[in-house]
């Protein structure tokens, strides 16, 4: 097995890497404690890819799976931009920045016009990685965007108007990857605007009955959306969270999940992990808080997968 400074010393070859486990989560820990730059880079999609991450339901990793996927796009290489649609702000928490009120945040770009190039800051835990962040004020918004024209809109044109939002052919190597948008638990404004800034969605559901109960009702919206707003709309992902291979529930989900979406369910699934849940106290995303977890792993290979599928695309 190799040691630590072996796979420092390796790190040009570990894309055709064929260690036990053991020695590949050691891989990461290093990988993601040195740097992305030790690490060979994903293939990189010929545009940018804007993902929705939404589910009405509470409680099925939403906000962690946008976080550490986000994180874990950035160390493998990617360019990434976080928007926080939550007026709870968690994801600006995981992140490590500023979301309190006053800060410049979604809000300013959703209500007052701001650019999101104006409010946008670097993530301190990840390289590659800018967040927009949510401040308690949005949670005022849908109010006050109930009298403005094009309401459902606003994200959508706050984005395309991103100097770094656009194909590789007009922006070359300085364009944004990935923007991933949080949205709040629920179907208002704030996530419409979401799916109509979209042209991706990954539905993250946990691996309980409840969880299956709400998905229809998404779905019936995002064929609304695609319907009347915003036709290239695509679920393209759905991210299986909270995983307990000790039950024999969350597997009868997770084959129920794939029996009826099929190529659209990442083969990754999330499992149950402590350290998934402390490492938001610390205003850390688990890539950087325990990069050798199980936790980790997962979400760097639902990344990974991700990166394939947009590379490929």
């Amino acid at each position: 097995m190799r040691t630590a400074a072996d796979i420092a010393v390796a790190a040009p070859d570990f894309e055709h890497d064929h260690a036990t486990p053991l020695a590949r989560a050691a891989e990461h820990v290093v990988l993601a404690r040195h740097g992305a730059r030790l690490r060979p880079a994903m293939g990189r999609p010929a545009a940018t890819r804007i993902l929705v991450v939404a589910n009405q339901k509470g409680g099925v990793g939403k906000t962690t799976s946008t976080v550490n996927v986000a994180a874990a796009l950035a160390q493998l290489g990617q360019r990434v931009l976080v928007i926080d649609l939550d007026p709870q702000g968690n994801a600006s928490t995981a992140l490590g920045v500023e979301h309190h009120r006053g800060v410049p945040s979604t809000y300013d770009a959703l209500v007052d016009g701001v650019a999101l190039a104006d409010v946008a800051t670097v993530s301190p835990e990840v390289d590659g990685l800018t967040v927009v962040p949510a401040t308690i004020d949005l949670a005022g918004a849908e109010i006050e965007l109930v009298s403005v024209v094009a309401r459902e809109s606003r994200l959508r044109r706050a984005i395309l108007g991103h100097p770094e939002v656009g194909t590789a052919a007009e922006l070359g190597d300085e364009r944004l990857d990935y923007v991933l948008i949080d949205c709040p638990p629920s179907l208002g404004l704030l996530t419409l605007n979401a799916l109509v800034a979209g042209n991706e969605m990954m539905i993250p559901i946990q691996a309980e009955y409840y969880a299956l109960e709400g998905l229809g009702q998404l779905l019936e919206t995002v064929e609304m959306v695609k319907a009347h707003l915003n036709p290239t709309l695509d679920v393209s992902t759905i991210l299986v969270t909270m995983y307990d291979a000790r039950t024999r529930l969350a597997a009868g989900v997770a084959e129920e999940v794939r029996d009826h979406f099929g190529d659209q369910v990442l083969k990754t699934t999330i499992p149950r992990s402590v350290r998934v849940s402390e490492a938001p106290s610390y205003g850390q995303t688990v890539m950087t808080y325990d990069p050798g977890s199980p936790g980790a792993l997962s979400y760097l290979e639902a990344a990974r997968e991700i990166a394939i599928k947009g590379a490929a695309s």
